[in-house]
């Protein structure tokens, strides 16, 4: 029997109603995606936060856009300042703002404008635990998550943090929007495999565009 997330590029799924799949969205835009990738890091490098409670994350992250987010001993938040440089994030390029809008456009909320992108590398090993997107102003504003390099097992739940999650494989280029109905819906990670793909190497990238402010 066919997985029901195994499905060809160009295919669109539903998660749960307000939640889309769309597989190899991203393909042929990643090698700009990540080429204008580098310029961002040039200016704001890979970094490990620490969570609230202490604990350093396994996941590396930066941010571009008007607002990034940060996570340390004071809290979870959005701030425009990288405290890492004492300089703002760089700007979201076009490839990243033309990719966000099309791909949420695609899943049924049009004229989504991110001001802000979080970026995570996960090495192998590094995951996610489920969480909810909440330190946005305007839940009214869908989430799109592109992910890049190695294959990862997404976990998507609903509002509740107890409720069972899907998991949902995810490859290069894949693609997940959700908003309305399920824009709290938690989310994750599971561990990362190991593996090396052409264009990240033993690495899997993810872009999480949101409306911040």
């Amino acid at each position: 029997m066919r997985d029901l997330f195994e499905a060809e590029e160009g295919a669109q799924m539903s998660l749960q109603p307000g939640a889309v799949l769309l597989r190899g969205f991203a393909t042929v835009a990643a090698p700009q995606l990540l080429g204008d990738l580098g310029a961002v890091l040039a200016v704001s490098p890979w970094r490990h936060l620490v969570t609230p409670g202490g604990f350093r994350m396994s996941v590396a992250m930066t941010n571009c856009g008007t607002l990034g987010w940060l996570s340390d001993r004071r809290g979870y938040r959005y701030d425009p300042i990288d405290p890492d440089t004492g300089r703002p994030w760089p700007a979201l390029p076009a490839s990243f703002r033309e990719l966000a809008a099309t791909a949420a456009a695609q899943a049924g909320f049009q004229g989504f404008e991110p001001d802000a992108c979080l970026v995570n590398r996960y090495d192998p090993g590094a995951r996610l635990s489920l969480h909810q997107d909440r330190d946005e102003r305007d839940f009214r504003q869908p989430i799109v998550s592109v992910s890049l390099g190695l294959p990862a097992v997404f976990l998507f739940g609903g509002i509740e943090r107890a409720e069972k999650a899907l998991r949902v494989p995810l490859v290069h280029g894949d693609v997940v929007v959700w908003g309305g109905p399920a824009r709290l819906s938690h989310h994750g990670i599971l561990p990362l495999k190991d593996g090396e793909h052409p264009l990240t190497g033993h690495c899997r990238v993810n872009l999480t565009f949101r409306k911040a402010g």
